[in-house]
């Protein structure tokens, strides 16, 4: 299933977030969004989730769901939203329970994703137990348990120090390189986007428009650290931002 935002325009009483954003997530892609800070890049997210109305544009899902897909669209957010009282499995079971399956297939789903997400051994831990990294791991496997045709992802290792980060981009392509998932992405770590992203779109200062798309052909598994051509491709997102990425931060300490 693809996702495409069509003419999508936002504003919050006289100021004016996004105009005119028109962007498609091709099924089995991830497509980045980067931005100065305050250019829309969340509102965007939120309103292609549903949880905000544009006040113009809209929001299309255009073909079937994957098989056995219980939640079209599912969110991964960087504070990683775990439940204190449930362990690692009961975190991504509770996704599960609004759902007719019966005990068996819970169980399998949730076996799945531990396995796909190398948390099998921590099924029974405590969210307390775990280090960032493990929990933002707990988060993008309960994401996965509904089997969502689109995962929508706001900055989801913004919070986790440089090594974790490495450890969780790696995890991340490994999981979408034995099973291609679509993701709209949130980041302002220009890295992590040439790392990720099939397509990236720059936004520009607010009112976020989208100035550029940039794609990048190559697999993920074929992208690594002081790779020369991601570093281009870096080069290039950064040049398309400095200017407004300077004027925004003015902008907010002014503010």
């Amino acid at each position: 299933m693809d996702l495409s935002l069509r003419g999508i325009s936002h504003a919050y009483g006289a100021t004016e977030v996004l105009s005119d954003i028109t962007l498609t997530v091709p099924s089995g892609r991830i497509v980045c969004l980067v931005g100065p800070s305050g250019c829309g890049k969340s509102t965007l997210l939120r309103i292609a989730g549903g949880l905000e109305r544009p006040d113009a544009g809209e929001v299309l899902q255009i073909g079937a769901p994957p098989p056995g897909c219980l939640n079209p669209l599912t969110f991964v957010f960087q504070d990683f939203a775990l439940l204190p009282w449930r362990s690692v499995a009961g975190n991504i079971r509770l996704v599960l329970e609004d759902h007719r399956l019966g005990r068996d297939r819970m169980a399998a789903i949730v076996g799945d994703v531990l396995a796909r997400t190398r948390l099998s051994d921590f099924a029974r831990a405590w969210p307390r137990q775990l280090s960032g990294g493990m929990k933002q791991r707990v988060a993008i496997a309960r994401a996965l348990a509904v089997n969502p045709a689109v995962m929508l992802m706001d900055e989801p290792l913004s919070a986790l120090d440089a090594q974790t980060r490495e450890l969780l981009i790696d995890d991340l392509v490994s999981l979408w390189s034995r099973t291609p998932f679509t993701a709209l992405y949130v980041t302002h770590n220009l890295a992590e986007a040439v790392r990720l992203g099939h397509r990236i779109a720059i936004l520009s200062r607010r009112p976020g428009r989208i100035r550029e798309i940039v794609e990048i052909d190559r697999p993920l598994a074929e992208r690594g650290l002081g790779d020369p051509e991601l570093e281009a491709h870096q080069k290039r997102l950064w040049e398309a931002m400095r200017d407004e990425a300077r004027a925004a931060d003015a902008a907010l300490v002014d503010g």
